[in-house]
């Protein structure tokens, strides 16, 4: 199998955030250095504000041309002097910030935004498909991002992975992670029996193929741009013969029925939804995530296994690795990976530097709080025992030239 690197995003456009007063962690240009301009300086952090209001809702045209991303390659192996700044959060007021996302109103990206009371205090702007979601920030229409990026049933949703990998040059602040309950909405009075045709987003549709497969074995299904959009659509046409896939959210919404709920065929279904922006790396917490896109420079037996081997040698644990193609010939795979740890983490850092020096072209998607209660021990002990190995290393270094026989 061959890896190589993708034609990527030929500009990194500044945030539209307010930077914050200062620093809180910085290191020394030397440094930054070192990690071969995988750090971005200048970054913002989001904050949540003492007092927040209910946000207003816009809808945004659809950004024009959605397919125009601008071309080129920023991410050369060339180590660029650049230093890393990671700000603390900023003062701007959340009402003042601008977050796009699918719409219309109900979708289940929107159940998502609303647990962050933050986002939810925003100006929040409805666009019609994740690539416009996308351009929007990339183009500095909006502040920030916000999409679903993976489901513990289907899996990862590609238009946003691979936006994230080969188009845009965004960084990912923050993970959210929901359960999700599905619903067949239909016209008040509707009875399953009268239902003909399910319309839906087709991951919401492959979520419930198995209660489909045995309530509606007949019926015909039809793809939506969005789960809200299904529903949308439904309730403007009064069909009494269609269903559709949705939220409780969208039923109230659009004055539809709940005909059945739970009909996920996993109930510990559950979406991870991820906000990105222009720029910024978000000051550690203790428990974070990175996420990375590794591209081969060279076609060799044992080069998975040597990727793998700095993160082994280092226990950095990998909660995700996936191959993607590169979109430039059959047999053209980069890797996606998120791994716990902070990329201000000196193992995380090490590993990082080591990858980009000597076994790939790596792009960096950012470092951000994980989601969940789950304990960092692991990271936490082999930062440890890192600084106790360079610690013992230093010391060893110390006494070279100071033999009593030189």
């Amino acid at each position: 199998m061959r890896l190589s690197r993708p034609s990527l995003s030929s500009r990194h456009r500044d945030s539209q955030l307010r930077p914050s007063a200062g620093p809180v962690f910085h290191r020394a240009q030397g440094e930054g250095e070192l990690l071969g301009g995988l750090l971005l300086g200048g970054g913002q952090q989001l904050g949540t504000p003492a007092t927040m209001a209910e946000g207003a809702v816009g809808v945004m045209p659809a950004p024009t041309p959605t397919s125009s991303w601008p071309h080129g390659d920023t991410h050369n192996t060339r180590p660029r002097t650049s230093h890393l700044t990671i700000l603390g959060a900023v003062t701007t007021p959340s009402s003042a910030l601008r977050v796009a996302y699918l719409g219309p109103a109900g979708t289940f990206t929107e159940q998502a935004l609303l647990t962050q009371p933050d986002l939810a205090a925003a100006e929040r702007v409805l666009l019609p498909s994740f690539p416009d979601v996308f351009y929007a920030a990339t183009h500095a229409q909006v502040d920030l991002a916000f999409a679903a990026i993976e489901n513990s049933i289907e899996g990862s949703v590609n238009v946003t992975i691979d936006t994230l990998a080969f188009e845009a040059d965004l960084l990912i602040q923050r993970e959210v992670v929901i359960p999700i309950v599905m619903n067949l909405l239909v016209q008040p009075g509707t009875a399953l029996s009268d239902v003909k045709t399910v319309l839906s987003f087709p991951h919401a549709v492959a979520q419930c193929r198995g209660w489909l497969r045995e309530h509606l074995p007949e019926v015909g299904i039809q793809a939506a741009n969005s789960t809200a959009d299904a529903v949308r659509t439904l309730a403007e046409s009064a069909e009494r013969t269609t269903a559709a896939v949705g939220t409780s959210l969208a039923a109230d919404i659009y004055g539809l029925a709940v005909l059945e709920d739970d009909i996920e065929d996993h109930p510990e279904n559950q979406t991870r939804f991820v906000l990105v922006a222009p720029g910024g790396i978000p000051a550690p917490t203790g428990h974070d995530k990175t996420s990375i896109v590794i591209f081969q420079r060279r076609d060799r037996p044992g080069s998975l296994l040597g990727i793998l081997q700095e993160f082994a040698a280092r226990s950095i644990n990998l909660t995700k690795l996936e191959s993607r193609p590169t979109k430039r010939a059959l047999g053209d795979y980069c890797f996606l990976i998120d791994l716990e740890g902070h990329v201000a983490d000196e193992v995380v850092a090490d590993c990082l530097r080591n990858l980009r020096a000597k076994q790939a072209d790596v792009k960096f998607l950012g470092s951000y709080p994980a989601a969940g209660e789950r304990a960092d021990d692991v990271r936490q002990e082999a930062s440890e025992l890192w600084d106790s190995a360079g610690a013992w290393l230093d010391e060893l270094r110390d006494q070279v030239g100071s033999s009593p026989v030189d």
